[in-house]
């Protein structure tokens, strides 16, 4: 559980934590609020259909669009603004319920809030990185994915019990109300992630602009092939959509609830899972955990073979909640590690429209095979064939393993000289691996000056061969601090403070050093409180060069 909650300790990301808990149990319980008015105002189930496609259609058309402003714009801003315009909607389609409004102006409403939400998800996702370290990520998609199963369950209890109680729009009023409390909690975030030049210079027309989150996923193909997994993942959710309801009708006797009974089932299943998934993201091999956890999303089903228990059908549907929790996370938290910040929206924009496009298709797909072939078939073709198809993406899922398992022995060195380095001896192995991933090893001839004094600190450097002097200059008199050996580090104390070299430190013999650039150092050392014995090093080596002690200024907020 501490893995699952390490994202917490950072305040930004709290926030926005609850911002996307509020709104999203207050989205639920809309979805399920539009439902219910629709079927009263038109008792037509083609209207019912018409508000699932206004729910996705638009969104899938506009997503490139939208993901192409969030990395244009700064993305809290963007958030509030959608915030802000969210329950304007939420307003006008509750009191147009409330006037006995033709069913075409709710659902145009519909229409632009899900256009409108096509623009969150991305900028929020690419807001993620920003508010918490590397090391954090997949704590922080567990729990947004954890958020996500919550609400499955929350969201719909709230808007049937509202509807029980009381007419439709009181819940789109109430969601209306989440959009704002929403709004106030992103306004309470310091940290802000600056939009880019998406025209790269004014060369890149639209269409360019907006492929440009096509581009990085095809450049990065360990990450492409995750994304395969969350989508053909999500595709069976949108066969669910159908099969529920199907299953509750022809196998299970439960009639409609059933299918909320059952979508419950999937969301208890990721609750249950989520603490979980930050061990499974550290273990060393991929294949292992996204292999098990699509066998564990499609093989339940089969267990409805045998069995038209409602019990038995909700046990499946937990195990299978848990099974896609660990695909979804994992593709989500490698693509925010691996792909640049500036198209990373457009990433997710991109990611979001193929998942919007496979729940259509694995919808449509079903409905198509309920049509001409009993439930059986639907059950093998979910649970054997869903499953089969998955494992046609073994080979690169173990392509993927290997060239991380030839990683880390690049790195093993690295890694055993950084953990003798007592000034980071707290950060957590995921950090120390950040750093030596960007670290480089340089060699320094007798007699040259790594850095000098007076000059701008830009990384931080640990000694792996050879020796180094270090000379100061205070007020013209010059300080000759302790020679350093193989194992010591420098240059820590520009970057922490925010100044100069305070110091030129020159190899005395043949010296190869671990150069990791000052932004990877600072991030890793800024995600958690400076220890005791940080903070007594770094003082007693800025006493020594200049008779001052460290305030360790770059670590403040």
């Amino acid at each position: 559980m501490k893995g699952m909650t390490a994202a917490l300790r950072h305040r930004d990301f709290r926030y926005l934590m609850a911002a996307f808990t509020i709104s999203d149990i207050g989205t639920w319980a809309y979805n399920v609020a539009l439902a219910i008015w629709v079927i009263d105002a038109t008792d037509s189930y083609g209207w019912l259909a018409a508000t699932t496609v206004v729910r996705f259609v638009p969104a899938l058309v506009f997503s490139p669009f939208a993901g192409l402003l969030a990395d244009r714009f700064e993305r809290r801003g963007l958030m509030m603004g959608a915030d802000a315009t969210f329950a304007v909607l939420m307003a006008l389609m509750g009191t147009a319920m409330a006037l006995d409004a033709p069913p075409l102006v709710v659902l145009a409403i519909a229409g632009c809030s899900s256009t409108l939400g096509s623009l969150y998800g991305p900028a929020a996702a690419a807001l993620t990185p920003h508010v918490v370290p590397e090391k954090d990520l997949a704590s922080a998609n567990t729990l947004r994915n954890t958020v996500d199963n919550l609400s499955v369950v929350l969201g719909p209890a709230l808007g049937a019990l509202l509807a029980l109680t009381g007419p439709p729009q009181n819940a789109v009023w109430i969601n209306a109300a989440t959009f704002l409390a929403s709004f106030l909690l992103l306004a309470r975030m310091h940290q802000r992630a600056p939009g880019g030049d998406v025209t790269e210079g004014g060369e890149a027309g639209a269409l360019r602009q907006m492929t440009a989150g096509l581009r990085a996923l095809r450049d990065e193909p360990g990450v492409l092939v995750l994304v395969g997994f969350s989508v053909l993942a999500t595709g069976m959710f949108g066969a669910d959509t159908v099969f529920f309801v199907a299953a509750s009708d022809q196998l299970l006797g439960t009639g409609p609830d059933g299918y909320g009974y059952l979508l419950a089932g999937l969301g208890v299943g990721g609750l249950l899972a989520a603490p979980l998934v930050t061990r499974a993201e550290a273990l060393p091999r991929l294949a292992p955990v996204i292999v098990g956890g699509m066998a564990l999303y499609c093989l339940p089903t089969l267990l409805l073979l045998a069995s038209d228990e409602p019990a038995v059908a909700f046990a499946a549907q937990v195990l299978r909640g848990a099974g896609t929790l660990f695909v979804d996370v994992l593709a989500v938290t490698a693509m925010q590690r691996a792909l640049p910040s500036d198209v990373m929206a457009r990433v997710f924009a991109i990611f979001d429209s193929l998942c919007l496009m496979a729940i259509l298709v694995g919808s449509t797909a079903t409905g198509w095979v309920l049509g001409v072939a009993d439930l059986d078939v639907v059950l093998w073709m979910l649970g054997a064939g869903g499953f089969a198809i998955s494992l046609l993406g073994l080979p690169w899922l173990l392509a993927i393993d290997r060239r991380a398992a030839v990683r880390r022995a690049e790195l093993a060195p690295l890694l055993r000289l950084l953990d003798a380095v007592e000034l980071v001896e707290e950060v957590p192995d995921g950090g120390l691996v950040q750093l030596a991933g960007a670290g480089e090893l340089v060699d320094v001839p007798a007699g040259q000056a790594v850095v000098t004094q007076g000059e701008a600190a830009d990384a931080f450097y640990v000694i792996v061969a050879g020796g180094c002097a270090v000379v100061s200059e205070v007020d013209g008199h010059r300080i000759d601090a302790p020679a350093l050996a193989a194992g010591d580090w420098f240059g820590e104390i520009g970057l922490l403070e925010g100044v100069a070299r305070t110091a030129t430190v020159t190899a005395t013999e043949p010296t190869r050093v671990l150069r990791i650039p000052g932004e990877d150092f600072l991030a890793v050392l800024t995600a958690g409180r400076p220890t005791a014995a940080f903070t007594e090093q770094a003082g007693i080596r800025l006493r020594r060069t200049h008779g001052v002690g460290y305030t360790g200024a770059a670590l403040r907020p």
